[in-house]
């Protein structure tokens, strides 16, 4: 299958970044990532029990968003967007729409597969599983449950797929680009307001969908001579 072809062959480029950093290779942007998720991992502490009080006196307006931005509404939004062009595109004959959609799957499965690797090694504790007055200093390494989906929370999953996604329409469509961008944001804002994700969780899995896309997936579309925007 095409699709699972390509998502091995850019696997293999995503694990060997960390050879390329140590070359000297894109090590600037990485650290500056790395700097900005310390940070916030840093002030974890202070912001959560913000958003778990809000949810733990149950705000009807905040108990009403959560039901309609809950984890399988979300998932089925980033999976249905891209399937309903790569699907719709073969069956209209519209190669650019068929092809945005084989891009879009092909970037957000990466990025679910970092994702999950990666939860599956540091096993961080949700913020709804600490508790209002849980410690959240102590979070990284406790969960013991194993999930498919990955045993921990850090990185946020549905993020790091819902960036991946919109940074192929981004470059695709240009003109929705603040739309692509508008969904993703909302959807990781989501994932802190239902206390799935801690602040952190969800900007490192913003910037992992992101790279994946715009520096392994499309870079190599354009090295293709691929067409990266509509009318190109």
């Amino acid at each position: 299958m095409r699709l699972a072809r390509r998502i091995t062959a850019d696997q293999k480029r995503i694990w060997a970044f960390s050879i390329r950093v140590a070359r000297g290779e894109g090590w600037k942007p990485a650290l500056g990532v790395l700097g900005a998720t310390a940070a916030l991992i840093a002030l974890d502490p202070l912001d959560t029990p913000c958003f778990q009080r809000a949810g733990y006196q149950g705000v009807p307006a905040v108990r009403g968003i959560n039901r309609v931005l809950s984890a399988g509404n979300m998932a089925r939004l980033i999976w249905t967007v891209p399937l309903a062009f790569y699907i719709g595109g073969f069956l209209l004959r519209n190669s650019f729409a068929w092809r945005t959609g084989l891009l879009a799957l092909e970037a957000a499965g990466n990025a679910e597969i970092i994702s999950i690797t990666i939860k599956h090694v540091d096993r961080r504790m949700r913020p709804i599983e600490v508790g209002c007055d849980g410690d959240f200093t102590r979070t990284w390494f406790l969960t013991k449950t194993f999930k498919l989906d990955g045993a921990g929370c850090f990185p946020s999953g549905h993020t790091a797929s819902a960036f991946s996604v919109a940074t192929v329409f981004a470059a695709r469509y240009p003109e929705f680009a603040w739309a692509a961008w508008g969904i993703a944001g909302m959807i990781g804002a989501s994932r802190v307001s239902t206390r799935a994700h801690f602040p952190s969780d969800v900007f490192f899995g913003a910037a992992l969908g992101y790279s994946i896309s715009r520096f392994v997936v499309m870079e190599r579309e354009m090295t293709a001579g691929g067409q990266v925007t509509a009318g190109g």
